[in-house]
């Protein structure tokens, strides 16, 4: 039997007001982005990174009410892509400094991706942490980042995200 928890389903109506873009202007680089609903109801995250000052990241990320992932073992998102890296993040606690995170790869269509939650490893500003993988209970934010080391466009469809078990 499998169980779910939804993090987010997007729709024309969502309310995507807490869903913020941090880039790496935060650190003097000049990358932007930008994060909104489309017409057919998608979450849209898209930008241009840049390696100008020292940068190369675009990231967007949802805090929520926590909730309580005990006997969940995958994440799974619904996106759309155009064939580039991404980073999927996520934070046990909205208070933590480091991000447990898996890369994945876009093809250009819809793709359903799921990625067990004892494979997103521990990360703080690029650097893999001397941690271990994630195994908590609780999850707090979820975010999307592109930072592949060059200079480029982007542009990221989400359709849902969830938390998955199988009993």
């Amino acid at each position: 039997m499998t169980t779910t928890i939804e993090i987010f389903d997007f729709k024309k109506n969502s309310d995507i007001s807490e869903w913020k873009i941090v880039n790496d202007d935060v650190m003097g680089g000049v990358s932007n982005s930008q994060f909104y609903l489309s017409n057919s109801g998608h979450g849209v995250f898209k930008g241009h990174v840049s390696l100008e000052n020292n940068g190369g990241f675009c990231s967007v990320r949802h805090r929520f009410d926590i909730n309580k992932i005990n006997n969940y073992s995958s994440i799974v998102i619904k996106v759309k892509g155009e064939g580039k890296r991404y980073q999927l993040r996520i934070k046990k606690s909205q208070n933590d400094s480091h991000s447990y995170i898996h890369y994945f790869d876009t093809s250009g269509n819809w793709e359903i991706i799921e990625i067990p939650l004892n494979q997103l490893i521990p990360w703080y500003r690029g650097n893999k942490l001397n941690i271990p993988d994630f195994q908590g209970n609780q999850i707090q934010e979820i975010g999307f980042l592109i930072g592949n080391k060059k200079e480029e466009d982007f542009k990221l469809l989400i359709d849902n995200i969830y938390i998955k078990s199988e009993k």
